[in-house]
């Protein structure tokens, strides 16, 4: 490896990881286990955009990495925890798909997001164009955690992930304004309040998270 290509292994070395903890997320089990892999994805994020900042020679991305190191490697992960903590919750991943289906379902999601991207930037960076590709497929892989999990709690979880996806995307485009960055951050972490005061309700109307619930209070269930 010389070191033309450093730059464009660790980038596509950080992004793959981040993708392979998004599987992670689908096969785990239990949740304290999930909340953990939601915080390495987090530092992985957080190394994917201070690294960007050296290669881009972009300073305001190590600010990105600063945030999410903070926010979604040690912050938004405690507070999951300190939730899970006070609700009581059961321990163990309530699944609407099973588990191999869904790791089944997320190659096929993997391969989408290559077939899409790929082709649609085909003038750009090789860099930014992969990257691009890992991003939209930890986005996709978060969707499919949210559809397929029946704990509102992993459903947020899945809504974080999504959230690392789009600025693992944003920070991997050159010029990319930190404002755009900064501000899809605070969207999601107000989502993440609301998505908060939302299993509260849940807890607190139906003594459960499991979002089954709804459906037989709506009527869906006879």
């Amino acid at each position: 490896m010389t070191f033309g290509q450093l730059p464009y292994d660790v980038a596509h070395l950080l992004g793959g990881a981040m993708l392979l903890i998004s599987f992670v997320l689908l096969y785990q089990r239990r949740v304290p286990a999930v909340i953990n892999a939601l915080a390495a994805q987090g530092a992985l994020l957080a190394a994917a955009a201070a690294w960007q900042g050296w290669v881009q020679g972009a300073p305001q991305l190590y600010l990105t990495a600063i945030i999410a190191l903070a926010a979604k490697a040690v912050l938004i992960p405690l507070a999951l925890r300190v939730l899970v903590r006070r609700l009581d919750l059961h321990r163990t991943v309530e699944t609407a798909l099973g588990i191999g289906p869904s790791l089944i379902a997320g190659v096929a999601l993997v391969a989408l997001a290559i077939l899409v991207v790929l082709p649609v930037t085909a003038g750009a960076r090789a860099i930014a164009r992969e990257d691009l590709a890992l991003a939209l497929s930890v986005v996709l892989l978060g969707m499919l955690m949210m559809i397929t999990r029946r704990n509102a709690i992993l459903q947020v979880v899945g809504l974080m992930s999504m959230e690392n996806g789009l600025i693992l995307a944003a920070v991997g485009v050159a010029g990319m304004p930190l404002v755009v960055e900064l501000s899809t951050a605070a969207l999601v972490l107000v989502a993440f309040v609301v998505a908060g005061v939302f299993v509260f309700q849940i807890r607190e109307r139906f003594d459960s998270v499991d979002i089954g619930f709804l459906e037989s209070h709506r009527g869906e269930r006879r």
